[in-house]
């Protein structure tokens, strides 16, 4: 079928047209962004963690007055914890991920060195790899003899130092590419700036809070200290017990003090599910806005299409009474929609990269990939189609005596 009789029409009716293109430019930015802005906050949310997240359960505790020593105290937690039954690690801990405690510390390759390579999250406590359920990749877990007991470390005894880290895959790949990291030394956390030797890497260890951006999400650390006395437990049970050995935790440890007050427990997915509330909301919101915004356009685009149609009833008599079929009629109105959508998207495109030039410096969003804009236009083209074919249809059953006044 040929354009010319569709460009010639759209010549004559310059609103109708203009408004189509417009309706559909706007949506097309607009969703398009939102589609984007939805699998950031999908893909954000699936993020692996790199720990046996249904399997964890953390309980925070507070002393009021505690009496004695706190290292002994927390080593009975910890006994009484690891006898539970269907506990298969239990540690104390500085934080888990997402649980409002965030530990950083930079890295250097060298000690006189002036700048960081790189920031890393810290996670310190005793069995991370067991209780945490982590995948070591390369080398090993900490020996007995590396841990460092807290309370002595922080006391600030002469000569005390961590001799050991292990990083993950992804602080091994960013400091060490091409090579492996095992054996190397880095340069952090020790009072005297002497050296840690990395002796494993684990597969992932997601950082805690999202510091450092979604790029440095993977980059963590863990070092050998036992006992800590912040009064945070992380402990890996069966799955299926989780909510009964929960319940004997919490009595074990009330048990041991009668100054302790459980502050936060549940499992690490629920930890995980309260962190990630906010983007999911906005995630149902941003659809729930597009799929408004596609209905509006729909609707707009039914109703000019058939304000367009009763404009030209007698033009399409004519047609009919020259020879023109009920489908050619029907195509030539979807084909006149589909160019104008076209345009409309076109247009849109370059509106879209706006509308994410203004999301990117206002609100740190991503750059707009490409492959959203094809998206959003399949999206565009199928919604036009369908809400013109009803009009279109109704063009089509214009019988040929209307051309000769028969209305």
């Amino acid at each position: 079928m040929s354009i010319g009789p569709i460009l010639a029409s759209l010549k004559r009716n310059k609103t109708q047209a203009a408004l189509i293109v417009l309706e559909i430019a706007l949506s097309c930015a607009i969703v398009s962004n939102a589609i984007f802005m939805i699998s950031q906050r999908m893909e954000r949310m699936e993020r692996s963690t790199g720990m046996a997240d249904d399997q964890i359960v953390r309980i925070n505790v507070a002393g009021v007055g505690e009496n004695g020593s706190p290292g002994a105290l927390v080593r009975q937690d910890l006994a009484e914890l690891r006898a539970l039954e269907g506990v298969k690690s239990a540690t104390s801990l500085n934080h888990v991920p997402f649980d409002n405690s965030s530990w950083n510390s930079s890295v250097k390759l060298d000690r006189n060195q002036r700048a960081p390579s790189l920031n890393v999250g810290m996670y310190l406590g005793q069995d991370l790899v067991a209780t945490l359920g982590l995948r070591l990749v390369e080398g090993r877990d900490f020996t007995p003899d590396e841990y460092v007991d807290w309370e002595q470390f922080n006391s600030g005894a002469a000569g005390l130092r961590v001799p050991s880290a292990i990083i993950t895959r992804e602080v091994a790949q960013r400091l060490f590419p091409g090579e492996s990291a095992v054996g190397k030394e880095i340069y952090s956390w020790n009072p005297d700036n002497s050296a840690h030797r990395i002796v494993g890497v684990v597969d992932r260890l997601i950082r805690p809070n999202d510091t450092g951006g979604a790029d440095a999400a993977g980059y963590s650390m863990l070092l050998p200290m036992k006992d800590i006395t912040m009064g945070r437990f992380a402990l890996r049970v069966d799955a299926q017990r989780r909510a009964e050995v929960e319940k004997a935790a919490v009595a074990a440890l009330e048990r041991s003090s009668s100054r302790r007050v459980i502050m936060d427990r549940g499992s690490f997915s629920d930890v995980m599910r309260q962190y990630y509330q906010k983007d999911a909301d906005m995630a149902w919101l941003l659809a729930t806005l597009m799929l408004g915004l596609l209905a509006i356009t729909a609707i707009g685009l039914f109703g000019i299409a058939s304000f367009w149609v009763s404009q030209r009833t007698r033009s399409i008599g004519i047609r009919r009474a020259l020879g023109a079929t009920r489908g050619q009629i029907l195509r030539y109105f979807l084909l006149e929609n589909f160019l104008l959508v076209s345009i409309g998207i076109a247009v849109g495109m370059v509106g879209a990269y706006g509308i994410n030039q203004v999301l990117m410096k206002h609100y740190e969003l991503a750059r707009l990939p490409a492959l959203y804009l094809p998206i959003g236009a399949l999206l565009l083209w199928l919604i036009g189609q369908m809400a013109v074919y009803s009009p279109a249809r109704r063009a089509s059953s214009v019988e040929p005596a209307v051309a000769t006044g028969g209305m």
